[in-house]
């Protein structure tokens, strides 16, 4: 089955991000985060999910940080989400599947989102 690093760029989450990570920490294999200069306790919380956090200085470039970010990515394919995205419980088996059925020429895949409240 491939393997999905997911690359994300936060900057004081503290108020979502554990819900985002752990709508999705199960299903894949890496966890690559971006900080862009938090002063609250994001890195702290991000810190108890993966080892692989990076500190980035913010360029005004949301591109610029994510392509850091996937530049950092071991796995063979990169989700991106922002921390106040989840992936809903009854998703997770539809995403399973997807992720099985994956195979090198599928270059991208477009998934509906859902933001937290």
């Amino acid at each position: 089955m491939p393997t999905i690093s997911l690359c994300m760029i936060v900057k004081n989450e503290e108020m979502h991000i554990a819900r985002c990570l752990d709508s999705v920490a199960e299903l894949v294999e890496e966890i690559v985060i971006v900080d862009t200069g938090s002063t609250d306790r994001t890195v702290e919380i991000v810190s108890d999910y993966t080892s692989k956090v990076y500190s980035y200085p913010w360029k005004d470039d949301f591109s610029d940080a994510r392509n850091y970010s996937f530049s950092k990515a071991s796995m063979d394919y990169c989700m991106w989400m922002d921390a106040d995205d989840i992936l809903e419980e009854s998703e997770k088996d539809n995403f399973l599947r997807l992720k099985q059925s994956l195979t090198p020429d599928i270059d991208i895949v477009m998934m509906k989102y859902n933001t937290s409240n």
